[in-house]
């Protein structure tokens, strides 16, 4: 007898379907084809030890199990559950007529319990796109699967509960989540906050001005003066994820298997950040089984690396096509995946290796030439997707012991917010550009005017710092995202001033000891 249920697998950060064909004859074989891993062949043992656990008892019929198409690899436990469909529906032990309607996707413990598997999310995406009525899930996975409107999606603990629901529909309600109104409730909710932060208002500018424009940030200073604290709160200045980002964020994350239980959509922008002994494979994604890397986690975020040059140069040299591409590709012998890396890429370092070197008030104790040695540890073409470069002074005592707290981060959101409508408009025909840090040289003529006060202090800012022609392109997105923030059509003087101050590395002489 030939059966046939349905499952998916996984293709970066999508799914396509799968179909399990199941064919029981007389004989005493067990057989898995179709480009299956080491974890789907062996789930022969724990299907078979699930139904009997189950009450049901499986007849001794040669079985042959196809998972096509063929040319695709199947990995992971989360075809056991329906390998154990086909194999009671196949012996006549369970009637289900109205088998091909659903998607079936878990794993089995020995026990006959449906444990959760990863890539839920994208599964019921392509469940709906294929037509099926419904998906039939893991309980731990089905509020994740909910989010996916127009499909039916039933949360099941054990193979028992399946069986019962094949037969008798009515045997199990649908798991119900009301995407739109839970994400507009559950957004706007942080951890941390700007109000809590004590003085840097220069630093705060700076992270108001990044974020509004979409400006990748490099903060330079001390030990201890507040630049990962002031880091983690990024994300509450940030503008708020869109249902379509929120889905797609979510897809990566469940990919990845970094959902916790019961969860549904993400409603806050991810914030990775991850330590500098970290693997090139580890940052851009691959494997022997290829998942998303941390650029990808960071995808809709901010992807935030402290102590920027400890980090191997091999691992940093890899960001360069993603920070201008928003993607990444990863090609290996076996396989080709693409993930989204769109994010916003924070990174923090000391000054020199002793960490004092601009320090008001403790000395530099590195060797003549030392500061030069630990910036070129950065490469110049890293350095040149950088837009802003930002001193941080360690906070005095005065300051610290205030009790009045600074500006709140839903009041900088706020003006984030409208200067990102700007550009949304403004950009609105240009097609992937959606803020001021991703137009190119064409657009800057377009849309970077400048005044004529203006030009002129941006020439004898250049003149005076010895300043590249990499700077020159910086400044005037950076004024452009200013100019914004004041709701200024054209860029003036002032825009024009601060954005020079953002260029702190591209001063000539900075960091010469000799």
């Amino acid at each position: 007898m030939l059966v046939k249920t349905y499952a998916a697998a996984l293709q970066g950060i999508n799914a396509i379907t799968v179909t399990v064909e199941t064919v029981l004859q007389p004989g005493v074989m067990f057989c898995i084809v179709g480009l299956p891993d080491t974890s789907v062949k062996e789930s022969q043992e724990r299907v078979r030890a699930a139904i009997t656990q189950s009450g049901f008892k499986l007849p001794r019929l040669s079985t042959v199990i196809n998972l096509a198409p063929a040319d695709v690899r199947k990995e992971g436990s989360a075809y056991d559950l329906p390998i154990a469909v086909s194999l009671l529906v196949g012996s006549g032990l369970i009637t289900a007529p109205e088998l091909d309607k659903y998607m079936i996707m878990g794993e089995l413990s020995l026990d006959g319990s449906v444990m959760p598997v990863k890539g839920v999310l994208p599964m019921a995406i392509e469940a709906r796109a294929r037509g099926f009525k419904g998906i039939i899930v893991p309980s731990a996975n089905a509020t994740e699967a909910a989010v996916v409107n127009r499909l039916e999606v039933y949360g099941v603990d054990n193979l028992r509960q399946v069986s019962d629901f094949l037969q008798n529909p009515s045997a199990l309600q649908p798991t119900v989540v009301d995407t739109r109104a839970e994400f507009a409730a559950a957004s706007g909710h942080f951890d941390f906050d700007f109000s809590e932060v004590k003085g840097q208002e220069n630093v705060k500018r700076a992270f108001e001005v990044a974020v509004a424009g979409g400006h990748n940030i490099l903060l330079i200073g001390a030990p201890g003066s507040g630049k990962s604290m002031m880091a983690k709160r990024l994300p509450s200045i940030m503008p708020p994820l869109t249902l379509g980002e929120a889905l797609e964020t979510t897809k990566i994350h469940s990919v990845a298997g970094k959902l916790p239980r019961g969860s549904r959509l993400m409603t806050v922008r991810p914030f990775r950040a991850p330590h500098h002994t970290i693997s090139p494979v580890a940052m851009v994604g691959g494997g022997s089984h290829p998942l998303p890397g941390e650029i990808s986690l960071a995808h809709n975020g901010i992807l935030f690396l402290d102590e920027f040059p400890e980090f191997p140069r091999s691992v940093l040299e890899v960001l360069r096509q993603p920070l201008e591409d928003r993607f990444i590709s990863v090609s290996r012998a076996r396989y080709q995946v693409d993930y989204p890396a769109g994010f916003m890429l924070v990174a923090s370092m000391n000054p020199c290796p002793c960490g004092y070197y601009t320090h008001p008030t403790k000395k530099c104790t590195c060797a003549p030439g030392a500061v030069s040695r630990y910036m070129s540890r950065i490469s110049g073409p890293l350095l040149d997707r950088i837009d802003i470069h930002v001193e941080i002074m360690p906070v005095p005592f005065d300051k610290l012991a205030e009790s009045r707290p600074g500006e709140p981060s839903a009041d900088i959101r706020e003006r984030v917010v409208r200067a990102r409508e700007i550009q949304a408009r403004r950009y609105a025909g240009e097609p992937g550009i959606h803020c001021n840090a991703q137009i190119t040289p064409k657009l800057q003529t377009r849309y970077c005017a400048l005044t004529p006060e203006a030009m002129a202090i941006l020439k004898r800012a250049m003149e005076k710092n010895d300043m590249s022609a990499r700077a020159y392109d910086r400044i005037l997105k950076v004024a452009r995202t200013i100019a914004d923030l004041d709701g200024a059509e054209n860029i003036g003087p002032q825009h024009i001033s601060e954005a020079v101050n953002y260029r702190s590395l591209d001063r000539g002489g900075w960091g010469n000891t000799f």
